[in-house]
């Protein structure tokens, strides 16, 4: 590789980008060429119409060679975008690709301004600076880190199920953690899935058993992170595992313990079934639970609270599972790679009081309904009230908690095709009148238009409007006893009030309420709305801005389940591509303590958000590991004696970018 010459200085060549319109169309790029050309040190300085294409990456490339350029300046778009093309351009040429400096013309000078005079006169003072500072760059080289082979799943619903086969079928051993003490995340939940009315059990099992059975994956259930250490490829991982007071290993899920439970009646609420039913302080959460393990719940079970129970349900165990002194356990595990795939919360509708939910019985979420018509839910299939009484009419409520400005501003995605798909499973189980209230409705989805073209046909009635409220208030004897959705109908240009026996709320999906918790264990991003903020929207939709860590499903943003199911095929796809790889690259950019002049005062150490900094207390003095180092350079910003250094930071190159803007 060419290094920098020792005359007058490095011979530079700078290329400025048209990016189309993109950038010509407000900055004058011809003017900025010229003025590249006249600075001193500049050998070459050309212009073209999409530098990033293979003929503008071979131009430089072929310059490097033909002029002997000794520094490389490119002018375009967003360094996150192209920096690394064009470093692989620089290092084709022979020239080491740290001798590189890119000057981001398109989001700095010409998305931001109308004026063409001053963008063009603003990327003039970045490219100077660009130019003045990439001579004191110096050479540098990447650094290959070994990676663990193992991936690590958090997540046990749709996504990290199909995920961890995917990695398992590969090959690779997986450990899949979920807090909950089942796998299948909401998709169990359900009765049929739009817009095929597909049986979510039987897809679902099938795959629940298959994660159980492998014998690539453990499985962890009813289990936590805690803890996250570590890098890309070498990530150290701390698992809280909960005691569930029976042993897996010799738990069938017979449901012995159970029957013989003291508490002769179920008397508590049943998560699992939305609170419409009762269990036992002993329970299964569903029948096909995976792992199919009881779980004794430490808040009910008259045992664990006061030691004073007949131990009735252990006396039935013939295989001796209940194990009372069970303990709360912590276990470290290696991993090279992890797939986030923690799911979503539904929006509470006890947020929209005006809808009633919690204060008329005969009010229900979406996700209650969807457990009163499964068959294998409270009721059997069979669609009956609260009160007791079979509804003749009912009302669907879309937009519950989303495309609200109060709330949640995003559509959920999935909550018209759902509505669609109850108000389907309502009409056929009860034969009432089925109203669907609705803001916008939205069918994108392969055949999703043909199935509101279905329902229009099975006679479901359709209001456009937002509903302003739901009450018990009779005015006519239709009204009596029954509850009112009073609706502006926007189609038909007035309000009416529609008597129905049961209303159905569809709500939105929105991040769960521990996500930033989360997202600190892992380290990384969340935007505005609390889902976990992905690296790039378009080019890079599962990774984040911690190397080695990707996520998938509706933990990224709402989406329905086959979106759900190629994103976390993606996932395990980018994870399977740096476990397999063997070695990570890391980038150069990290920091360094120069220990003669550090003062031993570690005031850096706490600030370290990566935990690189350590404090070597024989030598008295601060020490950097550089692969933990990610080069955020807060360390170096920091240290009040000036003693650390951070690559491609250095003070001369800082000076001389300042010094380039100025002159």
């Amino acid at each position: 590789m060419k290094s920098a010459s020792n005359g007058s200085g490095p011979k530079i060549g700078f290329y400025i980008c048209h990016c189309g319109t993109n950038i010509a169309g407000t900055i004058d790029v011809e003017a900025v060429r010229e003025h590249a050309a006249k600075l001193p040190g500049v050998a070459v300085s050309k212009g073209y119409k999409y530098m990033c294409s293979d003929p503008g990456q071979e131009m430089i490339a072929q310059d490097i060679r033909a002029q002997g350029l000794e520094r490389l300046v490119v002018a375009a778009c967003s360094p996150n975008l192209h920096e690394e093309t064009f470093r692989k351009a620089a290092a084709k040429g022979g020239l080491n690709p740290f001798f590189f400096q890119m000057v981001n013309i398109r989001e700095h000078a010409s998305w931001v301004h109308e004026d063409k005079a001053a963008a063009t006169q603003k990327a003039e003072d970045q490219v100077r600076a660009a130019i003045h500072r990439v001579r004191f760059h110096k050479a540098l080289e990447k650094k290959r880190v070994p990676v663990h082979p193992d991936v690590m799943v958090v997540g046990g619903g749709i996504a990290g199920i199909h995920a961890a086969l995917t990695a398992a079928n590969a090959g690779k051993k997986v450990i899949l953690v979920e807090r909950e003490a089942t796998i299948g995340g909401h998709m169990a939940l359900f009765d049929k899935t739009f817009p095929t009315l597909d049986c979510s059990a039987c897809i679902l099992t099938p795959k629940m058993s298959a994660v159980k059975g492998h014998p690539n994956i453990t499985l962890w259930a009813y289990s936590e992170v805690t803890k996250v250490e570590g890098y890309v490829g070498n990530f150290k991982v701390t698992v809280k595992r909960k005691p569930r007071y029976v042993k897996e290993d010799l738990c069938v899920g017979c449901d012995a313990c159970i029957d013989a439970c003291v508490f002769k009646e179920a008397k508590f609420p049943d998560e699992f079934n939305q609170g419409l039913s009762k269990r036992k302080p002993v329970y299964l959460s569903f029948p096909q639970a995976t792992p199919k393990v009881v779980t004794i719940d430490p808040k009910t079970c008259i045992q664990l609270k006061t030691g004073k129970c007949k131990m009735t349900c252990a006396a039935a165990c013939d295989r001796k599972a209940i194990d009372f002194g069970q303990k709360e356990e912590s276990k470290e595990v290696p991993v090279g790679a992890i797939i986030l795939t923690t799911g979503f919360d539904a929006f509470d509708p006890k947020r929209h009081e005006y809808y009633g939910y919690g204060r008329y019985p005969n009010v229900y979420s979406a996700l209650e309904v969807e457990r009163l018509v499964n068959a294998s839910g409270p009721t059997g299939g069979d669609v009956v009230l609260r009160d007791g009484r079979r509804p003749e009419a009912i009302g669907i409520i879309h937009c519950v908690g989303s495309r609200d400005e109060h709330t949640n501003k995003w559509c959920s995605r999935v909550c018209c095709m759902y509505s669609l798909k109850l108000a389907h499973l309502l009409k056929e189980r009860t034969g009432a009148q089925v109203y669907n209230f609705y803001i916008d409705m939205r069918t994108p989805g392969k055949t999703f238009e043909e199935f509101y073209d279905r329902l229009l046909k099975e006679g479901v009635q359709f209001v456009r409007g937002r509903v302003a409220e739901v009450n018990d208030w009779a005015m006519t004897r239709e009204e009596e006893g029954r509850l009112v959705i009073r609706v502006e109908d926007t189609l038909a240009g007035f309000v009416r009030r529609i008597p129905v026996d049961m209303v159905v709320l569809s709500q939105g999906l929105e991040a769960r309420k521990d996500a930033l918790d989360v997202r600190r264990i892992f380290n990384i991003g969340c935007g505005s709305d609390g889902f976990f903020q992905e690296r790039h929207p378009k080019l890079a939709p599962v990774s984040t801005f911690a190397d080695g860590i990707f996520i998938a499903g509706a933990c990224q943003g709402p989406k329905d389940i086959p979106d759900t199911v190629a994103q976390a095929g993606a996932a395990a796809a980018e994870a399977l591509a740096l476990v397999d790889a063997g070695h990570v690259e890391m980038e150069p950019n990290t920091s360094r303590v120069v220990e003669e002049e550090c003062s031993g005062c570690k005031s850096c150490v706490p600030l370290c958000p990566y935990s690189a900094i350590t404090f070597d207390e024989a030598k008295k003095k601060a020490s950097i590991n550089e692969i933990l180092c990610k080069g955020c350079g807060v360390c170096a910003a920091a240290c009040p004696s000036g003693s650390i250094r951070q690559n491609l930071f250095e003070d001369d190159e800082i000076f001389g970018e300042i010094e380039g803007v100025l002159s």
